[in-house]
């Protein structure tokens, strides 16, 4: 009898251990390299700090749902390589970056493997927002750029203001 009753227990046990190894259906994976498919600002951004070149980024997901984002950038005629710490918010697909000055959102699409980084910040004291359609591969996908349109109407941005930079691997 107590052979079995253990038996229970431990079969309990294991089934609340299991549960908790499976990632909830409300958290999205991030993490792997994203190529950045097109660019959006408001227009308050100065001109040395819109990219004419970008890289891949590679995002890591770490323990309670924060991320790291390991970004490669071109200034000045030199690569530069940062990483920025990317800490999870109570609202999904929200982060905080830079000490909380910063929120940056992870929008899905209904394209498959595309979403929209979004970041509002300030810059001298003028407030800014630039998005960027990310993708898991590399290649143009029209799909993935109308819905990235649509996107830039509804936050209010000008189409004119997208860019399509010279994507470095």
């Amino acid at each position: 009898m107590k052979s079995l009753l253990l038996t229970f227990v431990l079969l309990g046990l294991v089934a609340v251990l299991k549960a908790q190894e499976v990632p909830s259906d409300d958290q999205e994976d991030y993490s792997g390299t994203w190529y950045p498919k097109a660019m959006i600002h408001n227009g308050s951004l100065p001109c040395f700090k819109i990219p004419s070149k970008v890289f891949p980024v590679k995002v890591t997901a770490l323990e309670g749902g924060d991320l790291e984002a390991d970004v490669i950038f071109w200034k000045n005629g030199q690569c530069h390589d940062i990483k920025i710490l990317m800490k999870k918010t109570d609202e999904p697909g929200k982060f905080t970056s830079f000490h909380g000055k910063k929120s940056l959102y992870i929008i899905e699409l209904p394209v498959k493997d595309h979403y929209i980084f979004y970041g509002e910040g300030h810059y001298h004291g003028k407030s800014y927002s630039v998005g960027k359609l990310m993708g898991r591969n590399p290649e143009p996908n029209p799909e993935a750029m109308e819905e990235f349109k649509k996107f830039v109407q509804r936050k209010g941005l000008k189409e004119e203001n997208i860019l399509v930079p010279e994507l470095n691997e």
